[in-house]
C-alpha cells in the first residue's frame, strides 16, 4: 500500500521566515499593499529577540529590546498606528558608578565630570563620531577608510589612542554595552557603522532625546502583538523553517509538517538562524562568507523587583555603571509606568546587564550563585536593602534556542570587507533579507528591524510588479 504524504501545502504570493519586529514589518507592509503572504515563526510567540513576560504578580518584564528613542521613527510610528503608549526612562536622582576597585562615586549626567579616564574616553569617543560621519550606511563599502577600518578591532584602536587604563576600562565597558561583545572581538569599521547608523556616540549612548528614552507601557512587544493580531491566521507559530528550496517558479519553504510554496520570500532572522537553513541551491559564497562573520552578541538580562522603589527616596536614579569583578555591567531602574515621579509607585523594578565575557563566567555558574551575584552587583549600588528582592527573574539570551544570543549580531575584522557589498542584504534569486543586522538607520535595535522589514517587503513588491508587467507584455503580443 503506497504511504500517504501528510505534509500540508500551503499556497501565498510570499513567505516570510521569522516572526520578530522584522518579520512582522514586512507582513504589515504586504498586508497593507494586499499582498498575499504566508508568515513561519518556529517560536510559540512573535517579538524575536523581544520578550515581554508577564510575572505572576501581573508586573511586566521586558527580557530583550525595550527602550524607544524620538529619532527611531518608523517604531514610534508603528506604535502610534497600534496605539501602544510610553513613557519616560526614569533618571531623577544621582547615578552610581562603582569603579574597578569598588569605589562607588555618585554623579549626574552622562558620567562623573572628574572620574578616571573621562577626560581621555571622552576624546576617544569624539574622533569615534568624527570618524562615524564619513561612513555610507547604504552603501558601507564606499567609505574612504572601509578596509582599513574593517582589518582592525575596537580594542586595537583604542590601545592605538591610549594607554590609560581607566579610559580602556570605560571604552571597553561602552563596546560590551551597545554590541554585547569585547572590543577585542568587534570590526572598528562595524562599531563605527553602527555609530553612523543612530546619527551618533551620543544617540546609542544617552537617554533623553536618545536611544534609552522612553520604555513601552504594555511591554515592548506590545506593538508586535498588536500586528500580529491584526494579520491573524497568516501567522504561523511553532513551525521551524528547515529548508528553502528555489527554483524557477519561485520558492518551497519546508517545515516539518508544512510546505509554503510561494513566488518570493523574505528570510527575517539572526544570522545563525539562516546558518541553519538548507538552502538549495547553496546560498552564494559572498551570502555564506558575511553569515560566518556574524556571531551574536553574549548578553543575560536580569531583574529584581522590590516593594517600592526605595533608591528614589535616597535620592539615587538607579542608573550605575560598573567596572568591578561582579557580574553586571549596567543597571536602569526599570520600575513600571505608574512608578510616578512624584510617588514611590506600585513597585519597584531595578535591571542590570551582564555582558560578553562577564556572560560566559555567569552562565556557567548554579542559578543560586547567579543571582546572588547579580544582588551584591545591585547592593554596591543602592544599599544591602537591593538583597532583598520579592521577586528574582533572568534571561540568558546565549540559552534561547531560537536567538542564541542577543540582542544582535555583530561582524568580525574582515567580514563587511571579504563579503558586505554582495553578501550584506542583496536578494539571492527570489529570496530577500531582513533582520535588524540588514539596516542601514539604527542598525541593531527594533527600528533598525522594523526599517529592514519595510526595505524587504519593498523590493519584493517591486520584483512581483516587474514579473507581473513582463507576463501582461507577453500576453499582449
Amino acid at each position: 500500500m503506497e504511504r500517504q504524504s501528510t505534509t500540508r501545502l500551503i499556497e501565498s504570493e510570499v513567505v516570510i521566515v521569522g516572526g520578530g519586529y522584522a518579520g512582522l514589518a514586512a507582513a504589515l507592509r504586504l498586508h497593507d499593499d494586499a499582498v498575499d503572504f504566508t508568515l513561519v515563526e518556529a517560536a510559540d510567540r512573535v517579538g524575536g529577540r523581544v520578550l515581554t513576560e508577564t510575572r505572576p504578580d501581573g508586573l511586566t518584564i521586558d527580557h530583550g529590546g525595550q527602550w524607544v528613542g524620538p529619532t527611531q521613527t518608523r517604531l514610534v510610528e508603528l506604535a502610534a498606528r497600534f496605539a501602544c503608549p510610553t513613557f519616560p526612562t526614569w533618571e531623577k536622582g544621582h547615578h552610581i558608578e562603582v569603579g574597578h576597585d569598588g569605589t562607588r562615586i555618585p554623579y549626574t549626567g552622562s558620567a562623573p565630570e572628574h572620574g578616571p579616564g573621562v577626560a581621555v574616553y571622552l576624546q576617544i569617543t569624539e574622533h569615534l563620531d568624527a570618524l562615524a560621519r564619513t561612513v555610507d550606511t547604504v552603501r558601507p563599502w564606499r567609505t574612504a577608510r572601509f578596509a582599513e577600518w574593517d582589518a582592525r578591532t575596537a580594542g586595537d584602536f583604542f590601545r592605538s589612542e591610549t594607554n590609560e587604563k581607566e579610559a580602556l576600562r570605560r571604552l571597553d565597558l561602552a563596546v560590551q554595552g551597545l554590541w554585547c561583545a569585547e572590543a577585542h572581538e568587534i570590526s572598528l569599521f562595524h562599531v563605527l557603522f553602527s555609530i553612523a547608523a543612530a546619527g551618533g556616540y551620543e544617540q546609542l549612548m544617552e537617554t533623553r532625546g536618545c536611544a534609552q528614552d522612553s520604555r513601552f507601557t504594555g511591554g515592548a512587544a506590545a506593538p508586535a502583538h498588536a500586528v500580529a493580531s491584526l494579520l491573524g491566521d497568516r501567522v504561523r507559530l511553532g513551525e521551524q523553517v528547515r529548508s528553502i528550496a528555489c527554483g524557477p517558479d519561485g520558492v518551497r519553504a519546508r517545515t516539518a509538517s508544512t510546505e509554503i510554496r510561494a513566488r518570493r520570500a523574505i528570510v527575517a532572522l539572526p544570522p545563525h538562524a539562516v546558518r541553519a537553513v538548507d538552502f538549495t541551491p547553496p546560498l552564494p559564497p559572498a551570502r555564506a562568507a558575511w553569515l560566518a562573520h556574524a556571531p551574536m552578541g553574549r548578553v543575560a538580562k536580569v531583574h529584581a523587583v522590590y516593594d517600592t522603589p526605595f533608591w528614589r527616596e535616597e535620592g539615587l536614579s538607579g542608573v550605575a555603571t560598573l567596572y568591578d569583578d561582579g557580574p553586571v555591567g549596567v543597571v536602569f531602574d526599570n520600575s513600571p509606568y505608574d512608578a510616578s515621579p512624584d510617588e514611590t509607585g506600585s513597585c519597584g523594578v531595578l535591571v542590570g546587564f551582564v555582558y560578553g565575557d562577564r556572560l560566559d563566567r555567569f552562565a556557567a555558574q548554579e542559578e543560586s550563585a547567579r543571582r546572588s551575584a547579580v544582588l551584591d552587583s545591585l547592593a554596591s549600588v543602592v544599599g544591602p536593602r537591593a538583597r532583598r528582592p520579592r521577586d528574582y527573574t533572568e534571561k540568558i539570551w546565549t540559552h534561547d534556542p531560537f536567538a542564541r544570543g542577543g540582542y544582535e549580531a555583530y561582524l568580525t575584522p574582515g567580514g563587511w570587507s571579504a563579503a558586505g557589498e554582495r553578501g550584506w542584504r542583496t536578494p539571492v534569486g527570489p529570496v530577500h533579507w531582513a533582520g535588524t543586522e540588514t539596516a542601514s538607520v539604527w542598525n541593531g535595535y527594533i527600528d533598525g528591524a522594523v526599517s529592514s522589514g519595510y526595505r524587504a517587503a519593498d523590493e519584493v513588491l517591486t520584483a512581483l510588479r516587474t514579473a507581473d508587467g513582463e507576463r501582461g507584455r507577453g500576453r499582449g503580443r
